[in-house]
């Protein structure tokens, strides 16, 4: 009772194709890959704009702040 036989599992695959057609699961198959394809793409292009985003700041000592509001 704790296996399926052979019998069990043809049973469940004709109706797998029946519901979903034998080009319907190589679709859904090649949608997901590509899925899987664009969301690495989008993880590794995350990656690469943060690191150009970062901004060093540091405070110019030698221009006074009268001197920053003339020029």
């Amino acid at each position: 009772m704790g296996s399926f036989s052979i019998w069990h599992w043809l049973i469940v695959l004709v109706v797998v194709l029946l519901l979903f057609g034998r080009g319907k699961i190589p679709e859904l198959m090649g949608d997901m890959a590509k899925g899987i394809k664009s969301f690495k793409k989008g993880m590794s292009d995350e990656d690469a704009a943060d690191d150009a985003k970062t901004v060093e700041h540091r405070l110019d000592e030698t221009v006074k702040p009268s001197e920053k509001a003339k020029s």
